[in-house]
């Protein structure tokens, strides 16, 4: 079926959420006092851009000031300043490179992501300005560097991206990967009693022991109030609980049998030189498991458009809830017939299994907000005028597919980050530099 604008739309704005404020503060303030001006040079010319010697101090009394915050030894002048002119020489190719792609950033884009930085930091738009200007911060420089990191993102995340192919074999081979296996498993919270062999417990009488708790365990005991009347381990005093690990930190005695276990599940008695063991999966947390809670909409869209006016549309779309009000079964007929949706429309605005988060906002609240079989009011989205109706909810194991698009998430960075390194030389051995300092 051909996918709604609505059910396309993501934030897009992301890969920005590394800009904190501290990061931010130290990007644009404490510039050193400087000495009587002379007249600028240019520090280096790079293809059909210029780096003024100005720009170049400014840049290099930023970075020599945050690193005396993070009490970082400073290097000598000469190899700071080499080093911060290399960083600007190559953020110039980049910023050039982009605008002849055409890549730009809009005001709207750009304050997104100033709202996006200030609830990052528990403040509201006014409030992060505020805290802005009093650092002693110009609020417009502030912009214009937010803007140049996201131009120099897209530019990286399309040229270098296209360069990166990651076949579904590549995906399985990762996944059957020790790195795949310690990333993508979840920590476990496990129980423990071990009956021990000694002098005084022989392995048989030890091994009867061990079965008789494990036969308690599975009936329903508590295994914190046995662990302490019966395991010899370590921790049986604390009800036997040894907390929260990872997968690779897990004892190799039984390793394998926890990672085929899973919440509440009770192991048989494991044995080893100094007892029997019996573990339980008290907890679970991260990994792969999804449990989505999916809903089963249809919905009608009418847009403004060349002549229909925002008025007519509004008139149109309650004229259409009133006569679902009247007669619901007409729901199909009528999304076929008014219906601006090219994705759903045909199908009488079915629009499938939906996910929490893949909606507009205006639209997921609506539809989280209904019940089952209701249809909504009429509702506005940037897209035009909305009615929808909720046909089913179910919780739906979305486990394989988060797992397997969490894998292929992984190892696009990584190899997106070792590709970036070598694409980066390569911008810069092909462009034309010429230092004047």
């Amino acid at each position: 079926m051909t996918q709604t604008p609505i059910r396309t739309l993501r934030r897009t704005l992301r890969p920005t959420a590394h800009l904190l404020l501290a990061g931010l503060m130290l990007a644009l303030a404490a510039v050193t006092q400087a000495a009587p001006k002379t007249l600028d040079q240019v520090a280096a010319i790079v293809d059909d851009d210029i780096i003024m010697q100005s720009e170049l101090l400014e840049r290099a009394a930023t970075i020599r000031s945050r690193m005396r915050q993070q009490q970082t030894e400073l290097p000598p002048t000469e190899v700071l300043l080499d080093q911060v002119l290399e960083r600007m020489i190559v953020e110039s190719i980049e910023l050039q490179m982009a605008e002849k792609a055409g890549i730009r950033i809009s005001d709207n884009q750009l304050n997104e992501t100033l709202s996006n930085i200030a609830r990052q930091n528990n403040l509201s738009t006014e409030e992060f300005r505020a805290t802005v200007l009093k650092e002693g911060i110009s609020w417009p420089a502030l912009r214009e560097q937010i803007r140049r990191e996201l131009i120099v993102n897209q530019l990286r995340q399309r040229r270098v991206g296209s360069r990166i192919q990651i076949s579904d074999q590549d995906v399985e081979n990762f996944l059957n990967s020790e790195v795949a296996k310690t990333n993508l498993a979840p920590d476990y919270r496990l129980g423990h009693i071990l009956i021990a062999v000694n002098n005084s417990n022989s392995p048989q009488r030890a091994e009867e022991k061990a079965m008789e708790v494990y036969r308690k365990l599975q009936d329903g005991a508590d295994l914190a109030a046995m662990a302490v009347q019966y395991s010899s381990g370590e921790n049986a005093l604390s009800g036997g609980d040894l907390g929260w690990r990872k997968a690779a930190q897990l004892p190799t005695l039984f390793a394998d049998t926890v990672l085929e276990m899973d919440k509440g599940d009770i192991s048989r008695p494991i044995r080893s030189a100094s007892g029997f063991h019996i573990i339980k999966v008290l907890d679970l947390r991260g990994g792969t498991e999804q449990i989505v809670r999916q809903t089963k909409v249809r919905h009608i869209l009418v847009k403004p458009n060349e002549i229909r006016n925002e008025q007519e549309t509004r008139k149109l779309i309650n004229d259409i809830y009133q006569q679902l009000q009247q007669d619901p079964d007409q729901f199909g007929t009528l999304a076929k017939t008014y219906s601006d949706d090219p994705g759903s429309a045909l199908q009488g605005g079915e629009m499938d299994w939906v996910n929490p988060g893949t909606m507009v906002p205006e639209f997921e609240e609506r539809m989280q907000s209904i019940a089952v079989g209701e249809i909504s009011q009429p509702f506005r989205t940037q897209y035009g005028w909305h009615v929808l109706q909720v046909q089913e909810r179910r919780n739906q194991d979305m486990s394989e597919e988060f797992r397997y698009n969490r894998a292929r998430q992984m190892l696009q960075k990584r190899r997106f980050d070792e590709e970036l390194d070598s694409w980066l030389r390569e911008i810069r051995q092909n462009a034309y530099v010429e230092k004047k300092i």
